[in-house]
């Protein structure tokens, strides 16, 4: 049996997390100054290209603002933040997202939802929806829950392609982590049935071409997950 090559995180890797940790803990309030890269260099005993490295991505994370000629500071990464902060957010709480980044997530995913529904339901071919029944009969043989997540989200991710609008699957793609951790969780609290009878559900609407139907069943499900009368938060 072959194994693989340990690798240690760089030195950059371990200046971005502590860094993140930092911000993330409030050890480092939004707003606070950084010392400049030298004096971070200084005190961390790395070299200022490991320094000027990290802050650039921590910057390209949403953590950091660099300000020419005043230096860098902490950002309000609520409002600077992209995709790659939520991921770094989850990365540094071990996965669980917080009840404010749950709640957020459910809602663009049922906007996106409906936009992907009315598409696919208006626009794509009785071919093409055969393909999304092949995702749930992955979904039926899942062995364990990240099979039956995965295959949930190749369910969305398709319906998003078959409805022809080119952005939508990219956004679908873009927030693939995040979404799978919570139909994990799902499936953990519910059982992979649970999820499987909701997507079947709204399968059977699209194939019937029922656009009332199917943002009906959108709005009961995802919104019985936001309101939190069907559990998904994390406890902390």
């Amino acid at each position: 049996m072959p194994f693989e090559k340990l690798n240690s995180p760089s030195l950059k890797q371990l200046f971005v997390r502590q860094l993140q940790g930092m911000i993330l803990s409030g050890e480092l309030p939004m707003g606070s100054q950084l010392p400049s890269e030298r004096e971070l260099a200084r005190q961390m005993q790395v070299s200022r290209a490991v320094v000027n490295g990290g802050l650039t991505e921590l910057a390209q994370q949403g953590f950091l603002e660099v300000r020419p000629r005043q230096g860098t500071c902490v950002a309000d990464y609520r409002r600077k933040g992209n995709l790659s902060t939520l991921i770094a957010i989850m990365e540094y709480r071990d996965g669980v997202l917080g009840k404010d980044e749950i709640r957020s997530l459910l809602e663009v995913r049922q906007a996106l939802e409906h936009l992907a529904v009315t598409s696919a339901i208006r626009y794509a071919s009785d071919q093409a929806l055969d393909s999304l029944g092949e995702h749930l009969a992955h979904m039926a043989q899942a062995e364990d829950i990240a099979q039956a997540a995965e295959a949930a989200f190749q369910f969305q991710h398709e319906l998003a392609l078959v409805g022809g609008n080119s952005i939508v699957p990219l956004i679908y793609y873009s927030f693939k982590a995040p979404v799978i951790t919570l139909w994990m969780r799902f499936c953990r609290l519910y059982g992979i049935e649970a999820l499987l009878r909701n997507t079947e559900r709204l399968y059977d609407c699209i194939r019937a071409r029922d656009e009332q139907a199917a943002a009906e069943w959108i709005d009961r499900y995802l919104g019985q997950a936001i309101r939190g009368s069907q559990q998904i938060y994390s406890e902390r």
